[in-house]
Order: C-alpha cells, then sequence, then structure tokens
C-alpha cells in the first residue's frame, strides 16, 4: 500500500478501488515536513517513523548503557520505553539518558504501550489505505485501527550497571549500518525508510551526538535477498558497526539472524512483521518497531469484514511474510465466523522473474470471491495483472 505501486500498471486506474491495511501511526505534519527537508520528493511515509524510532532507540539506549558494545546496547532498549520520565524528542531524551535518568521514549510509532520482553510493539497503530482513480492514495479516506495489548508490555527499566551520571563512556563513536531495501522486490519502501533513517541521525547528532560523538550512519544495501543481505552484513561487521538496521523483508532478517548473533551484533528492523520472529532464537539481540503479524491479521480482518463479504479469496506471496499473514488473517476471519468452505487460500512463487498466476487466476473466478485479499510486495503487480486479464471484475 504505497503510492509507487502504481508505477507498475501501464493502464491508470488498475488499483482504483483497492484498500488495505499497513502499520502506520498518525503522522504530524511537523514530522511530514521534516522527512521532506531530507528528502523534499519524497510521496510516501510507510515505515519511515518505525525506522526513525529505532534509531532514535539505538542511540537513547547507548547514552543509558555508556557504552556502545552491542549487549550493553541490547540491555537498554526494552527499557527504555517503558517506566521512567516520558520523553518524546530525541535531544530531550539523549539528555535525560545523559544524565542516568531512567525514562521512557513516546517518539513518532512509539506513542502508547512499550516493547514487550520479547522486543517489538505491545500496541500498534494501522492506517487503512485507499487508491484512487489515479492510482495514488486517497489521503482524505485514510483510517486508523489500533491493535495490540497494552498489558503485554514489559515492566523492565534501565538495569542495574546502566551508566550514572557522570561516568566515563567508551566506545565511541556509535557506528549504526542499513540494511534496507535499497533494490528488489521491496525497493519500492526504501525511499520512506531512508528518508527517516537520516532524519534521526541528523537529529541525534544535532542534539551532541552519542557518548559525546557524532553517531556515523554506514549505507547498505539488503536487495529484498538473502545472499545480498548477507554480504552487506558481512560488509558491517567489517566495518565495526554496532547496530544493523534492517532487514526489509522478514525472511531476510530471518536468514540473516544467525550472522548476525554471531558477531555479537545488534539487528533491529523498523519492518519486520511475520509473527514467527517473536520467538526466534537472537540471544536477545533482535529487535523491531514494527508489530507482529499477529496485530496485522486482526486489524486487515476488521477491515475486510466491514464491506459484509461471505467468500474471501486470499492471495499470498510464499514466504514467511506472505504465509505467515495469511495464517494470522484466516484465524482472524475464523474467530468473526467465516467459515473454512468460503474461503479460498493460494500462493504464488515470489522469486520468479515473471509471476506466473494464469492458473490461480482462473481459479479465484471459478471460487467468485466477494473479497479478494493479496499479500505480496512490488512483484504482486503480475498477480493482479494476471487476474485483470482472466475477467475477475473489480468492484471500485
Amino acid at each position: 500500500m504505497i503510492s509507487s505501486f502504481g508505477d507498475e500498471f501501464d493502464q491508470p486506474g488498475a488499483l482504483r478501488g483497492m484498500k488495505g491495511t499497513t502499520p502506520l501511526a498518525p503522522l504530524t505534519d511537523d514530522f511530514k515536513n521534516r522527512l521532506k527537508g531530507v528528502n523534499p520528493e519524497l510521496g510516501d511515509y510507510v515505515y519511515s517513523g518505525e525506522t526513525y524510532d529505532a534509531v532514535v532507540m539505538s542511540a537513547i539506549a547507548a547514552e543509558l548503557a555508556g557504552s556502545t558494545a552491542p549487549a550493553a546496547i541490547a540491555a537498554q532498549l526494552i527499557g527504555v520505553t517503558s517506566g521512567g520520565t516520558p520523553c518524546d524528542t530525541a535531544k530531550t531524551c539523549l539528555a535525560l539518558a545523559a544524565a542516568g535518568t531512567d525514562l521512557v521514549y513516546r517518539g513518532v510509532s512509539m506513542r502508547t504501550g512499550g516493547f514487550t520482553d520479547l522486543g517489538e510493539p505491545s500496541v500498534a497503530s494501522f492506517a487503512t489505505l485507499h487508491f484512487d482513480d489515479q492510482d495514488q492514495l486517497d489521503d482524505g479516506k485514510m483510517e486508523f485501527v489500533n491493535a495490540g495489548d497494552e498489558a503485554q508490555a514489559s515492566t523492565k527499566s534501565a538495569p542495574p550497571g546502566a551508566r550514572p551520571s557522570g561516568a566515563a563512556a567508551s566506545g565511541a563513536p556509535l557506528k549504526i549500518g542499513g540494511l534496507l531495501p535499497k533494490t528488489g522486490d521491496l525497493k519500492l519502501a526504501y525511499p520512506p525508510m531512508a528518508a527517516g533513517a537520516a532524519l534521526a541521525i541528523r537529529e541525534v547528532n544535532a542534539a551532541g551526538g552519542v557518548l559525546g560523538e557524532d553517531v556515523a550512519f554506514v549505507e547498505g544495501d539488503d536487495g529484498t535477498d538473502p545472499e545480498v543481505a548477507k554480504a552487506t552484513v558481512a560488509s558491517h561487521i567489517a566495518a565495526g558497526v554496532h547496530v544493523i538496521l534492517g532487514a526489509g523483508a522478514s525472511g531476510v532478517s530471518t536468514a540473516v539472524l544467525p550472522q548476525v548473533k554471531a558477531a555479537g551484533l545488534i539487528l533491529f528492523s523498523p519492518c519486520n512483521t511475520a509473527a514467527s520472529l517473536s520467538g526466534a532464537d537472537d540471544d536477545g539481540l533482535y529487535f523491531r518497531t514494527a508489530p507482529p503479524d499477529v496485530m496485522q491479521g486482526a486489524a486487515l480482518g476488521d477491515v475486510i469484514l466491514r464491506d459484509g463479504p461471505e467468500r474471501i479469496a486470499i492471495v499470498a506471496r510464499d514466504d514467511e511474510y506472505g504465509s505467515g499473514l495469511e495464517e494470522n488473517l484466516r484465524a482472524a476471519l475464523d474467530r468473526s465466523g467465516v467459515s473454512a468452505e468460503n474461503m479460498l487460500a493460494l500462493t504464488y512463487d515470489h522469486e520468479a522473474e515473471t509471476i506466473d498466476f494464469a492458473g490461480g487466476a482462473e481459479e479465484v473466478k471459478k471460487f467468485k470471491p466477494d473479497a479478494l485479499v493479496l499479500i505480496g510486495f512490488a512483484e504482486s503487480a503480475d498477480v493482479i495483472k494476471a487476474l485483470l486479464s482472466a475477467g475477475v471484475e473489480f468492484k471500485h
């Protein structure tokens, strides 16, 4: 659900009437304008807030720890979102951290609740987005749906041994390595995440940096591909980064997590949503500001059922993200009374150079659904084209 997705189609209006959910907190005009100061051409904001928060939280945690050692930062990250003195800007929070004050960060996406003990949001906001007849998102129709349970938020605060006021710091400068989808199937989502990261680095350094020095950001591409991402991680390890920001896709993070863990670094994603990552074997080094799909499944199910469909087809890319969100969505629909015989679930090979969904499109047409859910990245444009070619009629 991003305006640039319309560029994948030759004919205007192919996406007219399509709607969906994405993790997104209501963004202030001030935050959008600050992002525009980084990238004046920015047209979308999806995951920009989550990326900004991941960078700022990493900086605060390092300042609290008085060290850039990844294990020391990791020990602070959950406590940064719970208990203590509230703060909502990089400048204010870093000043509190430098004074050794326990604090609770409430930034752009982390506005209510806090991290669970697993290092992910306990509550989240999802935007309901709508495409207009020019295949652009219509901001006037945007709504917000909340999901999650604030009671699941951790009660951890700054652990004993956190940096006391005036204590010496070690390991500066803090180095953060990018592992975001500059290329590959998720490249359409890269600009807002890149802007969020750049803005956070700018504002952290304008506030005095971390441990007395500017935070360094090392660019890196995950390629929406495990092998590309592994090469980037190896480069970051050699460069001495402390925190790796990414990856974009849940499956890519799953693939590189053992490599990151073996190096003792932090992997902090602003956009991973696969529920399977909640229980990942990470030695306490994996975090995410994006909510798991158990929440998005509930939010998406709510949006679908508002239109009162009886028969629902779900088409998902065959990877960890696609199958995970499909499973959580089907569970939400089942709880709402949609029977198994009234749901059709299909997958497609997301790794194919061109997605061949002709057969699946015929299955969808034969099923005659009242609603069709598509779970995918940019390559899912081929699925929509196949559905249109098969004569599946979309209601607007």
